[in-house]
């Protein structure tokens, strides 16, 4: 089994554990014979933008699935270790699915909205998660969903047209209405995966936008390819290659002053 890699390697302060948002240790994933993770051990600040980075294939993706437990509906899959959100165990054999989904939130690559109407989009995950949904009035829901595009800036966009199919949005809309879909649940995390990777310069810039102003509120795992985008839309990045933690840092000093050659030629090109 490999050393156990702490924060001070990386000249990280180690977090207290009331300041974690998510935390595993000695994590190990296999997908039937193929090891996709190993002995991976890190750190989430709560509040915080942290960036995963990396090549195709190196364990981003499936280390994110592990946090909600998406990896678990794949029969073939195992999983060693532990994995704490918000200091619970979120493998324990009493915690139940649906309390893991509301405390994490998952963004995919393409926009993936309900063919609903914009309104019932926002208020679809509300009306799972939380008993009290049937009872409220049309203008409490009203106001949830208000609160949920405003957090996310498309309110002003889309505030005449709520009863509208979502799906008529354009990539960048359907992808912000994704994440307010997510908040009237009120998840401590949100995990993203490649969240910008089917929309134009325009659409990536507002949804970068919007992260940002969610920092604080909500803890948020962004897995990118693109390096510009890692360095402006993260505060802490964690490199990975072939199932392993290389680095974690703050994302400047990650792209100013990598402290593993292999993250360097990473971030400069040379390969992934």
């Amino acid at each position: 089994m490999a050393n156990a890699i702490h924060p001070e390697e990386f000249g990280l302060s180690k977090p207290e554990p009331a300041q974690l948002a998510i935390e595993t240790h000695d994590l190990n994933l296999w997908y039937g014979t193929f090891q996709a993770l190993f002995d991976v051990d890190l750190m989430i600040k709560r509040g915080r933008i942290t960036g995963l980075i990396g090549p195709s294939g190196c364990g981003k993706s499936t280390y994110l699935r592990t946090i909600n437990r998406i990896n678990e509906r794949l029969g073939y899959v195992r999983t060693t270790g532990s994995i704490e959100v918000m200091g619970q165990n979120i493998l324990a054999p009493e915690v139940e699915l649906v309390q893991v989904r509301k405390q994490v939130g998952m963004v995919f690559q393409r926009p993936n909205p309900l063919p609903l109407s914009i309104r019932e989009n926002v208020i679809f995950g509300y009306k799972i998660h939380e008993p009290e949904a049937r009872r409220l009035t049309r203008n409490q829901r009203d106001e949830i969903v208000e609160k949920a595009l405003r957090e996310v800036l498309l309110w002003d966009t889309v505030k005449d047209r709520l009863d509208s199919p979502a799906t008529a949005l354009s990539l960048e809309e359907q992808q912000k209405l994704c994440i307010a879909r997510l908040l009237p649940v009120k998840p401590s995390v949100l995990l993203m995966d490649e969240p910008c990777s089917a929309l134009d310069p325009k659409g990536t810039e507002a949804v970068e936008e919007l992260i940002w102003e969610l920092r604080g509120e909500y803890t948020i795992l962004i897995v990118t390819h693109n390096m510009a985008q890692a360095r402006r839309a993260s505060e802490e990045c964690i490199f990975m290659l072939l199932g392993k933690v290389v680095e974690h840092s703050s994302t400047d000093d990650m792209f100013v002053t990598p402290k593993s050659q292999e993250t360097a030629d990473y971030i400069e090109g040379r390969y992934g």
